[in-house]
């Protein structure tokens, strides 16, 4: 692994007055699948929020290829989320709009330069990058399930992000739908050289995608280890061992 892309120092997260989570420190790599996990309401997804520059950490830095986000003007903030590409939970894609629409969205925005034919093509190559080239005149209704997160990662990746995030990519998806999706997650690392920041309590994915992983306790309200699954799972706090002990293909709520 070379040098860290994100860094956070001290960083506290929560919500106004309430801190959910204090004193966080890590550091995610260039190429490195860094998994943020816990029990359910332990502060994944409000931490994700401050990582991706939606919501200001109530103390602390996190820093962006060197640079503080948080001290930066609002202009050069914007700039540097351009440089992010987020799949979140529901996918959020634009119902009245098609896939290839939905694509060049962002492209539009933030590249108006690019002609029409410019666009259409970034569009059909992206979702052909996740297994649905063809589909770029279908919505997302028309969609199953795995389908849809993946044309949402396409849009995710429109900017050629440096950095991927997922906000538990596997909810509402069957196991081979999961399984195919950390398989496509490692894809996306291993040609793009992107990092990948994913949230999730989902065991099969931890252990298959995850280079590094942060365990948040929601009773402690701090991170209790930071490391390799493996290494947690055989040497971390008992918490850790305990919540990476369970089983690893637990069965799937019906949708």
């Amino acid at each position: 692994m070379s040098d860290a892309v994100l860094i956070a120092e001290n960083l506290s997260a929560g919500y106004g007055k309430r801190v959910i989570q204090r004193d966080l420190n890590f550091r995610i790599a260039r190429g490195e699948v860094f998994v943020i996990m816990g029990g359910s309401g332990c502060g994944k997804s409000t931490l994700l929020r401050h990582l991706i520059g939606l919501q200001a950490p109530l103390a602390g830095r996190m820093l962006f290829n060197g640079e503080e986000f948080w001290a930066q003007s609002e202009a050069r903030r914007a700039e540097l989320q351009q440089e992010f590409g987020v799949l979140y939970q529901n996918g959020a894609l634009w119902g009245s709009m098609t896939l290839r629409e939905n694509i060049c969205l962002p492209l539009e925005t933030y590249r108006p330069n690019l002609g029409r034919a410019e666009l259409d093509e970034l569009a059909a190559l992206k979702l052909a990058l996740v297994g649905l080239g063809g589909c770029d005149e279908l919505y997302p209704a028309e969609l199953s399930g795995g389908m849809r997160k993946r044309a949402a990662l396409a849009r995710a990746l429109a900017l050629d992000p440096q950095v991927l995030f997922f906000d538990e990519p596997s909810a509402g998806l069957d196991p081979i739908s999961s399984m195919a999706l950390d398989e496509l997650i490692l894809q996306l690392r291993d040609s793009l050289g992107s990092s990948i920041v994913l949230v999730t309590h989902e065991l099969p994915s931890i252990f298959a995608v995850a280079d590094t992983c942060l365990f948040l306790d929601g009773q402690a309200g701090t991170q209790l280890a930071l490391g390799p699954p493996d290494e947690l799972l055989a040497h971390g706090p008992e918490a850790v061992r305990r919540f990476l002990g369970r089983s690893r293909h637990p069965a799937k709520e019906a949708p």
